[in-house]
Formats: structure tokens, C-alpha cells, sequence
């Protein structure tokens, strides 16, 4: 990206350069847009260019930019309580409990706010644990669950390699994933029963009396946007019971209306003993998450203390934002156009695309939450970059839909096409119009045979 004109802008980025250290990034190749302002599914940069935001930022801003309502609650809340420690009770931090249990699972009552989604996965573990008095904590290879210490080395993804500095009682297995099955599954019917199958076998060979909690996704983000097949997460759940392991669903990124429900769960008709969520709870306008708990697992510290708090749990700030956000979604009915948008005009628009894109070899998603599989021969599935780096075919069609006015979240070989819930069939439609040019790049690669390489 050109450094901006705009002579704002220009310090913004130079300062950005001299001192912000970036996460997961080697800072020299770094070149950001510096963003100046947003509205609604849009954002502009420094010189006025405007972007239509199909990432979300990090998936998470699922009523958009600048909502007014929510603006305006924070502002107000700013005029009466900036901050009060946790110990203490404040109308904003109860409200937002109380609706946010209102769209849980029925039989989970009670909500402990952490600052973001990795803390939440951190404490939903630390409960498991002091529930169970067991330690292991199981999880799947494709996912991702923050970069705490604990969060990082239940992730699956390679973000995790690094991170290993010390044991943290984790063990991964295989989810279900019929594109790229591993357990030669040839139907989602066949890949639910043989995925089942493997993690009661990793239970039984890990010793079903070690294992404190299984976390899983309900529906994976960051590693592929991949719906479980019906059945899949009820069987999790049976083992869970049989075994006496606590279930914990991970909605970071799938909750809050981004599948087209309230929680992804509600898709399966399960319900967990733990639901950590963060991001679409007040669209990342003021770092927020938290923990929903299931009586049962409430019920463990109702005489016993939990070790564990933070400094900003259920900052008014953030809990007010909550508030307006989740009131503004039942208003607007938010939800069920992530829905209707997702079955009636992204879901089709994508599949349309396949059908004209050699190097798309998968689609898959729900409600604003798809993902683009691209690969460089459909035949073998190889993907068009490796896993857990980049390649120049991908990153050009990235290039090309920023120049031409598109933002996209990426991973690896995959586009995952994530907009706000609430954005319009129009926008919707201008952003798979983009998208269709820009994916020429892709093509062209596969077309070339051009080798994969690592970036």
C-alpha cells in the first residue's frame, strides 16, 4: 500500500512504523492502510478510498461500524461510570448478563466477563478443571482458541507450534471435515459416525477419568468455516455425559448472529456445559468476553471460591455496549438477516462463483459466516497455498480485492467471505462482484500450474 497522502494519515502510518509492535507479523514486511473512520459494512482509509469490510475486521464487528446506538451508549455510559472494579454490582454489567442468558442454551444462568475471547477460553479450562478435579483438556487439530498460555496450546493451527513452551495437559484429535476427511469418508453421515468413533477411541486410549473437557468450535472460524455434519455435535455430547467430561463450545467468532443464530449450538440442538464467547457480544467496540455457565458447573462454586478474576470483568464500558448491541440485534432483527442473507444471496452467490473459478475447490458456510477452499487442481485438492503459510496466487487475489475496494479475512489457502450480519443484499452482492474479478488471479495461477510456495 501507498504511504497516504493525507498529511494525518501520513504521521498516523510513520508513527504506526516507528513504535506499534503488530501480532504475528515479522514487522518489517508490514505496510498496514491506515484506517480512518468507518460506517456501517464500510470503512474509508486516510485519503478518502472506501473499502467494503467482507472480514469483519476479525469477525467480529457483526452489526458493523459506528452503530449509533451503540455509539451513543457508550458515550452515555461514559458520562455516568467510566469504571468500577468487578467486586461491585453496576446495572450495565447485570443487564448484559441477563441478555446474553437470554439467547443461551436453556439451564445456563449465570456469566463470568473476561476482557476477550482467549481469557474466556482460558477460564472456561480453569472451571473444567476445578469441576472435574481431572487435568487433560482435549481439543481438535483444525482450530483456534487465543494465544494465552493455556488457550495457544489447545489451538490446534500451527500458531501453536511455537508456543509450546511448557506441557499444559492438551491432547488434539481429528474433527470432522468431509472435504479433506481423514477417515476416507465418502458422506457427511459416514465422516459424523468415523470422527465420533476416533475421539471415543482418544478418550479411551488418553484414560477417560484424566480428561477434564473437550473444547470444540461449534462451527471452526479461523481454520476453515467448516458447519459439523448433523449429528455430530450431540454425539460429542453423549461421550461427554458417559464419561463425565464437561463440553465446552467455543463461539469467539460463530456466536452472536455470525451463523445466522443466536449461538451456533442452537443450528444442533445441544446444549454445552460451557459457552466462552468475545468479539459479536457488543461488535468488538469495547474488548469484551466471557464464559456462559450451566447450572451444574455454577453450582460447583457456589460454597467453594473461584480462583480466578480479572481487573475489568464486565467493564461498564464494554457491558454497555453489550447491552445496546444485543438490544439493537433483537430490534433490527439482525440475526435473521445473517440468515436469510447467507441462504438466499452469499450462500448461492459463492456456489455460482465455484461453478466459474477453477481454483475454487470448496464452499461451505452459514448465515455471514463462508469460507472459499482454493486449491491448485480440484482432482487432487491440492491447496493453492501450504498449510500454515501463503503463496503469491493467493496473496495477489487478496491485492486485487483491496485495490479494487474489498476487504477479505485470509488463512493460508482459504478466503473467508465474513461481512457484517446485518449488511444489505446490495452490499452483499457488491462484494461477490469483486470477489468474482479478483478470484481471475487465482485462476490465472492454476491455469500456470504455477508451484505452490511457502511466503
Amino acid at each position: 500500500m501507498p504511504i497516504p497522502a493525507d498529511a494525518s494519515g501520513r504521521t498516523a502510518y510513520e508513527l504506526d512504523r516507528a513504535h506499534v509492535f503488530h501480532s504475528w507479523s515479522a514487522q518489517k514486511a508490514l505496510d498496514p492502510i491506515v484506517i480512518a473512520g468507518g460506517e456501517g459494512s464500510y470503512l474509508w482509509d486516510a485519503d478518502g478510498k472506501r473499502y467494503l469490510d467482507f472480514s469483519s475486521q476479525l469477525v467480529y464487528t457483526n452489526i458493523g461500524h459506528q452503530h449509533p446506538r451503540v455509539v451513543a451508549a457508550i458515550k452515555a455510559q461514559a458520562d455516568v461510570l467510566c469504571t468500577i472494579a468487578p467486586a461491585h454490582a453496576n446495572d450495565r454489567r447485570s443487564l448484559a448478563a441477563k441478555l446474553i442468558v437470554d439467547v443461551a442454551p436453556e439451564g445456563m444462568n449465570k456469566v463470568f466477563f473476561t476482557n476477550g475471547g482467549a481469557e474466556a477460553v482460558e477460564n472456561a479450562i480453569r472451571m473444567a478443571r476445578l469441576h472435574t478435579g481431572r487435568t487433560k483438556i482435549m481439543s481438535a487439530y483444525r482450530s483456534y482458541h487465543g494465544a494465552t498460555a493455556t488457550a495457544i496450546q489447545v489451538t490446534g493451527d500451527p500458531r501453536r507450534w511455537p508456543n509450546e513452551f511448557a506441557p499444559a495437559g492438551t491432547v488434539h484429535f481429528f474433527g470432522p471435515f468431509l472435504y479433506r476427511s481423514v477417515f476416507h469418508a465418502t458422506t457427511e453421515q459416514e465422516e459424523c459416525e468415523r470422527a465420533l468413533a476416533h475421539l471415543e477411541q482418544t478418550i479411551l486410549f488418553e484414560g477417560p477419568a484424566t480428561v477434564a473437557a473437550i473444547v470444540l468450535e461449534s462451527v471452526p472460524g479461523t481454520s476453515g468455516i467448516m458447519p459439523p455434519p448433523a449429528g455430530y455435535l450431540a454425539g460429542v455430547r453423549e461421550l461427554c455425559d458417559r464419561f463425565g467430561i464437561v463440553m465446552i463450545c467455543d463461539e469467539v467468532m460463530s456466536g452472536f448472529g455470525r451463523t445466522g443464530s443466536w449461538f451456533a449450538v442452537d443450528h444442533y440442538g445441544v446444549t454445552p456445559d460451557l459457552i466462552t464467547f468475545a468479539k459479536g457480544v457488543n461488535s468488538g467496540y469495547v474488548p469484551m468476553g466471557g464464559v456462559v455457565i450451566h447450572d451444574d458447573i455454577a453450582a460447583t462454586f457456589d460454597e467453594r471460591a473461584y480462583p480466578g478474576g480479572l481487573t475489568y470483568s464486565g467493564h461498564p464500558l464494554a457491558a454497555a455496549a453489550a447491552v445496546e448491541t444485543i438490544l439493537a440485534m433483537h430490534d433490527e432483527e439482525v440475526v435473521a438477516n445473517a440468515a436469510r442473507v447467507g441462504s438466499e444471496v452469499l450462500g448461492p452467490g459463492l456456489r455460482e462463483l465455484a461453478e466459474r473459478h477453477p481454483s475454487i475447490g470448496d464452499v461451505r458456510g452459514l448465515g455471514v459466516f463462508w469460507a472459499l477452499e482454493l486449491v491448485a487442481d480440484r482432482e487432487t485438492k491440492e491447496p493453492l497455498a501450504p498449510y500454515g503459510g501463503a503463496s503469491p496466487a493467493v496473496n495477489g487475489v487478496l491485492a486485487a480485492a483491496r485495490d479494487a475496494g474489498l476487504l477479505l479475512f485470509n488463512q493460508y489457502h482459504r478466503i473467508h467471505v465474513v461481512p457484517p450480519c446485518n449488511l444489505s443484499d446490495d452490499e452483499a452482492r457488491e462484494g461477490l462482484a469483486i470477489l468474482d474479478d479478483a478470484l481471475s488471479v487465482a485462476d490465472a495461477a492454476v491455469l500456470r500450474a504455477e508451484p505452490v510456495l511457502v511466503g
